[in-house]
């Protein structure tokens, strides 16, 4: 049995997402963001040291990058229908979009997302990080040109993963001008396994301040 610690507003919402499509059983433990620092609660470190979310029990192994995760569970634990074969002619392609989330996308984004709810960033960083969102919005935008998932035609751990990154640009207004975006984040999110999610999980993003 996979146990999956899971915190509230956090990236641990994509491995529920992940077991809910493919069907993987696991266990989930809850754990609450402080009210006030926002930062995970201290017996979260009792599961692994960094207090990441996901943190997941498998095999054996206590495992915090989502990519790693999601790639692993996957292969090892699911019939594979969410990923793609080593021997798909896309499958390079599939790895490098179901760690372009964390990698590539990562630090901008997120950075980016969080800075309004601690005070914001100055102005040289913030134009900077800005720019850097819109260019890799703007490069989804085209790769997704009429298609429906990113990668074999398929909806794929992929899709799991970079969906992260949409939900604040959702929320902050991003996707309005880039159509294809918007089409696909609206698309995933409309998914039965996404509503599970939540349903089990609670929301994807901290709300913001008013």
């Amino acid at each position: 049995m996979i146990k999956l610690h899971h915190l509230g507003f956090s990236r641990s919402s994509r491995i529920i997402w992940l077991c809910e499509e493919a069907g993987i059983d696991y266990e989930m433990k809850v754990y609450h963001r402080d009210p006030k620092t926002r930062r995970s609660p201290p017996e979260l470190a009792d599961a692994h040291r960094l207090a990441k979310a996901p943190t997941v029990e498998v095999d054996g192994h206590t495992m915090v990058e989502s990519g790693a995760i999601i790639e692993y569970l996957i292969e090892k634990h699911s019939d594979g229908a969410l990923g793609v074969a080593p021997d798909h002619p896309e499958r390079a392609k599939y790895l490098e979009w179901l760690h372009f989330a964390e990698g590539t996308m990562g630090m901008s984004f997120i950075i980016t997302g969080i800075a309004p709810m601690l005070g914001g960033l100055p102005e040289v960083m913030g134009g900077f990080l800005q720019a850097e969102v819109d260019k890799l919005l703007d490069h989804l935008e085209i790769e997704l040109e009429g298609k429906d998932f990113l990668v074999a035609d398929k909806f794929t751990g992929a899709d799991i993963n970079l969906h992260y990154m949409l939900e604040g640009r959702s929320a902050l207004g991003q996707l309005e001008n880039r159509p294809n975006c918007k089409r696909y984040f609206e698309a995933l999110v409309a998914r039965p396994g996404y509503q599970k999610t939540v349903e089990l999980g609670g929301p994807v993003l901290m709300p913001r301040p008013s």
